[in-house]
């Protein structure tokens, strides 16, 4: 079954290996039959005994004698089941018994592979009870559904999705357009989970900043629609949705930093001034929030509120916002396209203009590597980056304006507009 001549020396460490695995489960697995009332046939010595023998089977040449080792193992973990099945209904030992087996073959020959799957399945038996308690009593019945069209979107339709371009210079691409879908309801799941764990004076900030290293317009996206299914919290909305830019700051000086240095020094000081005015803005509306929420009662007042916030908000994933968003953006591409189609790509500004309503980055790479290249000067390039950041928050701006609630809006695009300012103001005090 194996490929190649091994020597004894490499054999030995994967036999370890699958003795290893056997070893894990089975504590795992003796553990937990020390804590119930039910004998089982099963504990880390046959555990460990079953990963040998599927790492020595699948040693030996052919299939042949690790199928009958197999079919072995199966027959006396369905006999094990049939005697105990009447005080034990569950499978979860017998799975294990087998899983084990078959790691123990994987073992022989993908060693480091069959370990991580050994701990990824040694840490979901030992999760039972936590696992347990958190689909029976902590997910909800909506909140399952939110998960199940969330798994849908993600694993179903975004494989099924044609990843080619289309329309003018092939700029919408099905496939990238429902990965920010899929993008955008992870980020609405993040946030509500990021509420339920540390409310929402904690929980929306956190969120949209973290969110904002995926995708910041999808971020403010996200956290509009929040703000617009739970008004109360419009104020932690805008300020994850202005923290979420400190994010695209910090990914743009790494993009240059990796690109050229010499363009990320000309926009060191526009880079920092804006990261500090967002973290200022975000940091305002965080304050203004939580002195909101201090006047209530008592802080167990305050999360009980919270908890009812949550609990009114809406769901989890928001498919019909993500659908929104990503109607805009290829909106966005596809008027780019038309654009550039017919006043053509040969500017540089225009080029980098165009490209940043979809992505920053993009435009600060194209900028910085024709700098790096030597075919423009590292000043132009940083000119350049700095109009794709504009355009990238006219586009935050429309995504906000769509997304959340009126005064969603007119808390968040001043904060936008505030942080490109700033930025361009530290540029024009680098160049004085």
């Amino acid at each position: 079954m194996l490929s190649g001549e091994l020597t004894s020396g490499v054999l030995a460490l994967r036999l370890a290996v699958a003795l290893g695995i056997g070893l894990l489960v089975g504590l795992e697995r003796e553990r937990r039959k020390g804590e119930s009332t039910t004998l089982s046939a099963a504990g880390i010595r046959t555990f460990a005994l079953v990963a040998l023998v599927g790492g020595l089977s699948a040693m030996l040449p052919g299939l042949v004698i690790f199928a009958l080792a197999g079919a072995f193992v199966s027959v006396m973990t369905a006999l094990s089941y049939v005697r105990t099945d009447a005080k034990d209904p569950g499978l979860t030992t017998e799975v294990a018994l087998l899983t084990t087996f078959l790691l123990g073959g994987l073992a022989m020959r993908e060693p480091a592979l069959a370990a991580g799957i050994g701990v990824v399945v040694t840490a979901l038996l030992a999760a039972r009870g936590a696992l347990h308690r958190f689909v029976r009593r902590v997910l909800s019945e909506r909140e399952l559904h939110d998960l199940l069209v969330f798994a849908a979107a993600a694993l179903v339709v975004l494989p099924l999705t044609p990843d080619r371009g289309f329309g003018p210079y092939e700029v919408f691409n099905p496939r990238s357009v429902w990965r920010l879908v899929v993008v955008v309801l992870a980020i609405g799941g993040l946030g509500y989970v990021a509420i339920r764990a540390l409310g929402p004076r904690a929980g929306l900030p956190l969120a949209g900043f973290a969110g904002g290293f995926i995708s910041s317009t999808a971020t403010i996206g996200s956290l509009g629609a929040r703000a617009r299914t739970v008004p109360a919290l419009r104020h932690e909305a805008t300020a994850g949705a202005v923290l979420s830019t400190v994010a695209t700051v910090l990914q743009l000086g790494v993009v240059l930093g990796l690109t050229s240095v010499a363009t990320l020094r000309v926009l060191a000081l526009p880079l920092a001034a804006a990261a500090t005015a967002a973290v200022a803005y975000g940091a305002l509306f965080a304050l203004v929030a939580a002195r909101r929420r201090r006047g209530r009662a008592s802080a167990a007042a305050s999360r009980a509120a919270a908890d009812e916030d949550v609990g009114s908000g809406g769901h989890a994933f928001d498919l019909r916002t993500a659908l929104l968003f990503a109607g805009l953006v290829s909106a966005i591409l596809i008027l780019t396209g038309l654009v550039t189609a017919w006043i053509g790509s040969r500017g540089l500004l225009l080029a980098a203009g165009l490209s940043g309503f979809a992505d920053a980055h993009a435009a600060a790479n194209s900028s910085a590597s024709l700098a790096a290249a030597g075919r423009i000067e590292p000043a132009e390039a940083a000119f350049a980056v700095l109009v794709g950041m504009t355009t990238n928050t006219i586009s935050k701006i429309i995504v906000a304006v769509a997304a959340g609630t009126r005064s969603f809006a007119l808390a968040t695009v001043p904060g936008l507009l505030f942080v490109v300012g700033v930025a361009w103001a530290g540029w024009l005090l680098a160049r004085s």
